[in-house]
């Protein structure tokens, strides 16, 4: 009688692993199956998307793009609706993993896993529209209106749209800073004290970041990177306090 409620638990030890197993492997077909739709409704408005949304801060920079493959444009039609696809589809598929660790986790864990989930999002998002409407237009009108007139610039549309992309998710991921500093203060890693100690060396970090990232030298056009960057890490601050809050609680 002893030797089986010894057992017991190894045996619901199991099950529960070949069910997170099934689980995980449950999500992970939800998560390719929007993506697929996601690629599917792309593709229907994919010449809106190319021509309007992608290259339309290039023509308004009055940028001359050229394709140098035979098969370039198609290609290139396919990684547009491969990567907006992605994009569109990031919240269902944070969602899914949302879904995935919810069973291992105490009500309390659930509740503030449900607003990192939310507000990755949101973050994510948002630093995809800064790039969009902000950088990536400054950029492109500085490009096509340095160097020498004597020297005429016919840019690749396939390097055109890797810069872009580059730049979008870049964006996106520094947005990040705020739940990045949630989940560290979370697990312990940082504290907000910590945080405001290096607040001089993090105003230096941004000033850099913006100059490297701004590519006039413009100290105006700077600012207007630099400015977000540091409501990011005063934002991540406040973020980190109340994740300490929570955790001593």
């Amino acid at each position: 009688m002893a030797e089986e409620i010894s057992e017991k638990p190894r045996e619901l030890h199991e099950m529960g692993f070949s069910g997170h197993l099934e689980e995980l492997r449950k999500r992970l077909i939800y998560s390719v199956i929007g993506l697929v739709i996601g690629c599917i409704l792309t593709s229907i408005f994919i010449d809106t998307i190319l021509n309007v949304v992608l290259l339309g801060p290039a023509i308004a920079s009055k940028m001359e793009l050229q394709n140098r493959k035979p098969f370039g444009q198609a290609f290139l039609y396919f990684k547009v609706i491969f990567i907006v696809g992605i994009i569109i589809t990031t919240p269902f598929i944070l969602y899914q993993l949302w879904k995935f660790i919810e069973p291992g986790l105490y009500e309390k864990e659930r509740k503030w896993a449900r607003s990192i989930t939310f507000f990755t999002t949101v973050c994510f998002f948002a630093g995809i529209s800064f790039a969009y409407f902000v950088m990536i237009p400054s950029m492109l009108t500085f490009s096509a209106s340095f160097g020498s007139q004597n020297i005429k610039n016919f840019i690749d549309v396939d390097e055109l749209l890797s810069f872009m992309t580059t730049t979008l998710l870049a964006a996106g991921l520094i947005f990040e800073l705020p739940m990045i500093s949630f989940v560290l203060t979370k697990v312990g890693i940082i504290t907000p004290t910590i945080m405001r100690k290096y607040r001089k060396h993090s105003i230096v970090g941004i000033l850099i970041i913006a100059a490297i990232m701004t590519p006039s030298p413009d100290p105006f056009n700077q600012l207007i990177f630099a400015i977000p960057l540091y409501i990011l890490f005063e934002l991540s601050i406040w973020v980190s306090s109340i994740a300490l809050k929570q955790k001593k609680q």
